[in-house]
């Protein structure tokens, strides 16, 4: 099933009052279940360490020494998997800071159940940031790259 159909059926699934959907094609069969209440995200624990209060930066209000937000169109992940910028180890990455792409064009893949996925550009534009390290794992609809 091309991934975009997949990630659009996921969107319908979680906007509406449909708590199950399975779908059944010539490439394979689908079932999407939403979990009661809050969608479920898996996270590593994180260990409680109490931090020293960092000191306002003289000048600068406390909310505007927050980390502000990227500017540009966030490219989001369409799945939970490994991020990689390159085809194989040592291959030239899909993209590059200042990369000028197209809407469709291949930019990363992500590894889902020893699956490699490629992900499109979903807007035309210039790479401006990219959010995740090779080899990192990602999140569903956790941004990955920024276009403007």
């Amino acid at each position: 099933m091309d991934l975009r159909k997949l990630k659009t059926l996921i969107d319908l699934v979680s906007e509406s009052n449909v708590s199950e959907l399975e779908i059944t094609e010539a490439e394979g069969k689908v079932r999407i279940v939403k979990s009661s209440g809050a969608p479920l995200v898996m996270q590593q624990p994180v260990a409680m360490v109490a931090a020293p209060a960092a000191a306002p930066v003289a000048g600068v209000p406390a909310a505007a020494a927050a980390e502000a937000p990227p500017a540009g169109h966030a490219v989001k992940s369409p799945m939970v998997g490994t991020f990689y910028r390159s085809a194989s180890p040592g291959a030239k990455p899909f993209v590059e800071l200042g990369s000028v792409i197209k809407e469709g064009d291949t930019i990363c893949i992500i590894e889902a159940m020893k699956i490699l996925n490629e992900i499109e550009a979903d807007k035309s534009g210039t790479v401006t940031k990219i959010l995740s390290e090779n080899g990192q794992a990602v999140e569903y609809g956790q941004p990955l790259f920024i276009i403007e």
